[in-house]
C-alpha cells in the first residue's frame, strides 16, 4: 500500500535540480522533430523525472520490453501536438523509452519535451502510478 508520506515525498521532497532546455519553446519543439520525425510531443513545464525502484525481476521485466525503470510527472502541460492534453493540466507519462540530450522524455508513443528546470527523484512504482486523471 502506498503511503502519504511516499507521495508527499515525491511530488514536494527534495531532488536533484536538472536543468532541462533553456530556449525558446520554437526551437525546442523545431530540435525535437528533428530528433523524432512525426513523433507526437508534449511540452512540459515544472517536471519530475522519476526513476523507479524496482525489484531486479521488475528490472528485466522492463529491459525485455525495452522499456527503462523511469516515468515523468509534470505540473504543467504546454502544448501537447495531439490535443490529449490542454494547457495547464498535469500529466504523468508511462514507462520511458529514452532521455535524450537531457531536454527530451521518450515514451513509446510520445516525447515529452522539458522545457526550463525539473527535478530528478527516486520513487516506488506505487508512488509514481498512484496518480491518475
Amino acid at each position: 500500500m502506498v503511503m502519504l508520506e511516499e507521495i508527499s515525498q515525491l511530488f514536494y521532497g527534495a531532488g536533484e535540480e536538472v536543468p532541462g532546455w533553456e530556449g525558446s519553446q520554437e526551437d525546442l519543439i523545431v530540435f525535437a522533430a528533428k530528433a523524432f520525425p512525426g513523433k507526437a510531443f508534449c511540452v512540459v513545464r515544472q517536471w519530475i523525472l522519476i526513476d523507479l525502484i524496482v525489484t531486479p525481476d521488475e528490472k528485466e521485466k522492463l529491459t525485455n520490453l525495452t522499456l527503462l525503470p523511469m516515468t515523468l510527472f509534470a505540473h504543467e502541460v504546454v502544448l501537447d501536438s495531439k490535443g490529449r492534453f490542454q494547457p495547464k493540466m498535469w500529466v504523468r507519462s508511462n514507462f520511458g523509452v529514452s532521455l535524450i540530450y537531457g531536454c527530451m522524455f521518450e515514451t513509446k508513443n510520445t516525447v515529452y519535451l522539458l522545457w526550463g528546470p525539473g527535478l530528478r527523484k527516486e520513487a516506488t512504482l506505487g508512488a509514481a502510478f498512484s496518480m491518475s486523471a
